[in-house]
């Protein structure tokens, strides 16, 4: 039986907090400087919507503008948040490469995120994290755009007849229950308690999903 952990990305791997604020605010002193934005950078309403797609992310911030000026946006922002990766500005949540290099003896560890496929790239060659996971699985690859739908993809692709889904957000546990996986929610910067009401159980930290193995295999 082939036994599968599948982690989401930004907020429960990876600390995208370190790295967001500089990236949003260069992207926003372009809009200014194109007069295409008054006021300060919302910070505050990225940071409620982290975790949904970039595409989902513009749209939301910038309802009022074009496609086209939302699409650049978006990938002014993607580049800095690469730049800003490459250059050592963000980091892996405490014990996360102790808790994936622990768990990697019992289960294959995949990624499953909402973020696009060059920049969970560089997260996994920075920290070299090839080393634990098998897999990097963009929501890119999924016409629906559906979290629950890239696990499936996940699932079918790898064989995987039993795990757990590891995430900081609704759609992480919906996923997780959609495809009768166990779902473990991690309640880091962005994580709400109302969106984690669902998990099978909630962790303040990465080391402690190797106490739950018994319970994950089941």
């Amino acid at each position: 039986m082939k036994k599968a952990i599948i982690f989401d990305m930004d907020g429960t791997l990876f600390q995208t907090n370190l790295i967001l604020e500089p990236a949003l605010t260069a992207t926003f002193d372009v809009l200014r400087t194109k007069g295409l934005w008054q006021g300060d950078t919302p910070i505050e309403q990225y940071r409620e919507i982290m975790g949904v797609s970039l595409p989902v992310v513009w749209e939301t911030l910038c309802p009022m503008h074009t496609l086209e000026v939302r699409e650049a946006s978006n990938a002014l922002f993607h580049d800095k948040l690469i730049e800003l990766i490459i250059n050592g500005k963000g980091a892996l949540y405490p014990n996360a490469e102790q808790a994936l290099a622990t768990l990697a003896n019992d289960y294959h560890l995949y990624i499953a995120s909402n973020g696009q496929k060059e920049y969970l790239q560089a997260i996994v060659d920075t920290y070299k994290l090839d080393r634990y996971i098998e897999g990097t699985y963009s929501i890119q690859s999924i016409p629906s755009g559906h979290k629950s739908d890239l696990v499936k993809s996940v699932i079918e692709e790898n064989n995987i007849q039993t795990g757990a889904v590891v995430g900081d957000r609704a759609s992480d546990i919906q996923a997780a229950l959609d495809n009768h996986l166990f779902s473990i929610g991690v309640r880091f910067d962005f994580a709400q308690d109302s969106e984690l009401q669902k998990a099978h159980i909630v962790i303040d930290n990465l080391y402690d999903i190797s106490k739950h193995l018994p319970t994950i295999s089941h």
